[in-house]
């Protein structure tokens, strides 16, 4: 795998010697191989890589505007959590939209810039590196603030069948102010052995949750790690193990916006033995799959917010098996009047 040299130079003179001039076939290939070495090294001694001005602003300028399409023509698809309520919904739905306390969830589906941004054909590479094979794209959240989220490692919740084969990448929209409540995070703590729940697995269970943060609390402090905090600069990408301790400070100034995009990436050989459906781009791939489920009141259907009835019988087959056997006359009926009571999302 292949590290591109433009990359490299980008990176405030960290880039091999002579970068900035021409260089033969072979000397570049030589350069590029210390390169993936390098970075290789520094990601399992430390557990991220930060690529200082990676994405040219236009870029960056490109993707936000993107986005904001999204929210203005497409509201009704758009996912998104309430930072402050932690409430699940579409975008139609939400209100104090000019807060912008929401996290906006996997846009990448709904948007080929956003994926173009999340799957840069060098950073789908530098992934690659870092994972040991082709990395797909299988989530993404985009933020205008600073979400305060408390220390955790990703592999917790988005945990790989392989370990390890998972990475995330954080992708500055702005300058971030430290009273914005930037990203931080502990070099060297994806090396703390990996906490086994009851059931014998690395991923959390709710009851036990609390029991993960005393252990990684007293392992933090046992190995002496020290947290860092990232003051990006739009453009910057932040990239980071899956077991890498991060979060997000609190935002201090509550008029300060953060705006980022957060994506994960599994390793491809996961994302084939469970037979996903992968759209290959620029060595990497994105998985084509359902936003995630929203459960509206059935009340909150109506003209201006109609019912995406396809996409519901994609989402229960059971459904539309009772549909074209005439049970239902339709998948909004059976979500007015079975489905919402049993806990089924849209």
């Amino acid at each position: 795998m292949r590290i591109g040299l433009s990359f490299l130079c980008r990176d405030s003179g960290s880039g091999p010697p002579g970068c900035h001039t021409p260089m033969s076939n072979h000397a570049m290939n030589q350069a590029s191989e210390l390169e993936v070495g390098a970075v290789q090294s520094q990601f399992e001694r430390d557990g991220y890589l930060v690529l200082e001005k990676y994405f040219a602003h236009e870029q960056i300028d490109d993707a936000a505007a993107a986005m904001r399409e999204l929210l203005m023509e497409r509201p009704n698809e758009v996912v998104v959590d309430s930072l402050r309520t932690g409430r699940r919904l579409f975008w139609a739905q939400a209100d104090r939209r000019e807060y912008r306390n929401y996290e906006f969830n996997d846009l990448y589906l709904l948007s080929e810039e956003l994926r173009e941004l999340a799957l840069d054909p060098e950073l789908a590479s530098t992934l690659e590196t870092l994972l040991g094979e082709p990395a797909v794209l299988f989530n993404s959240v985009n933020f205008q603030r600073g979400s305060a989220q408390h220390p955790h490692i990703d592999s917790l919740y988005l945990t790989p069948r392989t370990p390890h084969a998972l990475a995330g990448a954080w992708i500055a929209f702005e300058d971030v102010h430290p009273d914005a409540g930037p990203l931080f995070y502990y070099p060297g703590s994806h090396r703390i052995p990996l906490y086994r729940f009851n059931d014998g697995s690395h991923h959390a269970t709710r009851e036990e949750e609390a029991d993960w943060f005393d252990y990684i609390d007293v392992q933090i402090r046992l190995r002496g790690l020290k947290q860092r905090r990232l003051l990006a600069r739009k453009g910057d990408v932040f990239l980071w193990h899956a077991d890498l301790v991060h979060g997000s400070a609190a935002v201090r100034d509550a008029g300060r916006t953060r705006a980022s995009m957060v994506c994960h990436y599994f390793g491809e050989s996961d994302c084939r033995e469970r037979e996903l459906d992968l759209a290959p781009l620029h060595g990497g791939s994105w998985m084509r799959r359902q936003q995630l489920p929203v459960r509206p009141e059935p009340a909150a259907f109506g003209p201006g917010f109609p019912f995406p009835e396809e996409s519901y019988l994609r989402r229960h087959p059971d459904v539309r098996d009772g549909v074209e056997a005439r049970l239902f006359p339709s998948g909004e009926y059976h979500y007015r009047n079975f489905g919402y009571g049993e806990g089924r999302g849209v």
